[in-house]
């Protein structure tokens, strides 16, 4: 099944959380001058309109990215980011969005790489025409992000950030999502490992932190941001959260002094509190 599309929640509270944390771990990289690669296995469209088209029917964006634009005493992490989208918006106003491969893109240098999946036909489009100009240094591959991670590991220079984010529409991505790092770790057992997932009223959901934990068994962080509490129903996502492998040290430190304002400004009642966690060698 394909029908799922990233624009319908472009900027939304997840992508806050995924992509604050994104740009932390591409400047980590980027400390040392060898280069590297970023390999996103489900990379979306790259930009998405906020204006029109399908973000406009939920307007999500509105209670993520909406509500950081114009407050003057963003954390240092989270102006970073937001200044990041402030450059696909020059005059002020948030109509356009970047997804994760846009972002990596503009922070990578010269030498490093960029290697994309997708497989839904209509973003893959989308994907191709936002990087034709991009070059050699960014492959785009029409497939299975989960199918296809296995032939790049090890990455040619030794050094590299996974980031695996499904749509988790299916009950079976969340078994791929442990299939995925149980088959390539050993592979590249050195590497960053950025994984996302939704909080949902679903077993799947609640007991994947603790089925990752088990298996890399140490030198991870994970950290979740809830910004509503459960609907009675069991509807809708009330949250999300991520679980980085082989973390920068200073990732803890800077999430712990940055999580309380995201839940103070991107919260919606009561129910909003994140966690943060970490288990190091």
């Amino acid at each position: 099944m394909l029908s799922y599309r990233h624009a319908f929640h472009a900027g939304n509270h997840a992508d806050v959380l995924k992509h604050l944390l994104l740009v932390q771990l591409i400047h980590y990289l980027k400390q040392k001058d060898k280069p590297f690669w970023v390999i996103d296995t489900h990379a979306g469209a790259g930009l998405y309109a906020l204006d029109e088209g399908y973000a406009t029917k939920l307007h999500e964006y509105e209670t993520g990215i909406g509500r950081l634009w114009s407050r003057p005493d963003l954390p240092a992490s989270i102006a970073e980011y937001v200044d990041l989208v402030r450059q696909l918006n020059p005059d002020g106003k948030l109509r356009v969005y970047p997804g994760s491969p846009w972002l990596a893109w503009h922070l990578m240098r010269e030498q490093d790489r960029l290697r994309l999946f997708e497989l839904h036909s209509s973003d893959g489009r989308l994907l191709q025409e936002n990087f034709k100009d991009a070059g050699r240094r960014v492959t785009i591959a029409a497939t299975d992000g989960f199918a296809g991670l296995k032939a790049l590991l090890p990455p040619a220079p030794r050094r590299g950030l996974i980031l695996i984010d499904p749509a988790y529409e299916m009950r079976e991505d969340y078994q791929h999502v442990l299939h995925a790092l149980r088959d390539n770790l050993p592979r590249f057992s050195t590497g960053l490992y950025a994984l996302w997932y939704p909080q949902l009223a679903k077993p799947e959901s609640a007991q994947l932190p603790d089925k990752l934990k088990r298996l890399v068994g140490k030198n991870w962080l994970h950290v979740t941001l809830t910004v509503c509490t459960p609907a009675a129903e069991g509807m809708g996502m009330h949250g999300s959260g991520m679980f980085i492998i082989n973390p920068p040290w200073t990732l803890h430190a800077m999430l712990k002094e940055t999580l309380p304002y995201l839940v103070k400004t991107l919260g919606q009642d009561e129910g909003a509190r994140f966690i943060l966690e970490q288990q190091l060698a």
